[in-house]
């Protein structure tokens, strides 16, 4: 009986990873493997390399503790074509089979292995695509005068600076008026030197009016 080790990761806090682990389960039992290890990442975005339970995962198998993986979907894994073939390529090296749920694919052959590639592929151009898709309509908000970025700070300055320099603490202050330590000593900086401070930086990733992306 082959040792397997399941894979499952979420974006966000507010997802159910337990979805991902109930389908690679009973995948598992059907495929007549043993599990000996579930690794989980919760609210890790799939572009970051490094992850807790990805990397405890590639070090298990480098002790050999397992031979094949079973994730949800690709994308669990990387959403990056280059970090998606660089983790196969070390499992393979290692004699660890790759198993996809959703696609239906391993890499226990070559016919597997080129259409892996293929779609890893196809899901980075996807990716892709869809933020330039997101900047272009960004763009297309902006030119029409929305808003974009954080809401400017409804604060008093002065009144901010003049309880710093009356020997308020940095954190007493920053919690009377509802802002970070950053931003009491911006402000009490700008109010001694005459000059008005500038609330929050732009953030092109929130925006307050609805985004459309552009078909």
């Amino acid at each position: 009986m082959k040792k397997a080790a399941i894979y499952a990761r979420v974006s966000t806090p507010d997802q159910h990873i337990e979805t991902q682990l109930y389908q690679l389960r009973e995948l598992a039992a059907k495929r007549g493997f043993e599990v000996v290890g579930e690794y989980q990442d919760l609210g890790n975005s799939g572009t970051k390399a490094r992850r807790p339970g990805l990397d405890a995962l590639m070090a298990d198998a480098r002790r050999r503790k397992f031979s094949v993986v079973l994730v949800a979907a690709f994308d669990r894994i990387a959403r990056s074509t280059r970090h998606f073939l660089q983790t196969l390529d070390e499992l393979g090296s290692l004699g660890v089979e790759f198993i996809s749920a959703r696609e239906s694919i391993d890499t226990t052959g070559p016919t597997g292995r080129l259409f892996l590639t293929l779609v890893g592929c196809i899901g980075e151009l996807e990716g892709a695509l869809i933020r330039e898709r997101i900047r272009q309509g960004m763009a297309r908000r902006r030119l029409e005068g929305f808003r974009l970025g954080r809401v400017p700070l409804d604060v008093d300055h002065q009144a901010l600076a003049h309880d710093r320099r009356s020997g308020m603490s940095l954190t007493a202050v920053a919690r009377k008026y509802a802002v970070s330590r950053a931003s009491v000593v911006r402000f009490t900086r700008a109010a001694m030197m005459g000059e008005p401070a500038q609330v929050g930086e732009f953030h092109p990733a929130t925006v307050l009016a609805p985004v459309e992306c552009l078909a």
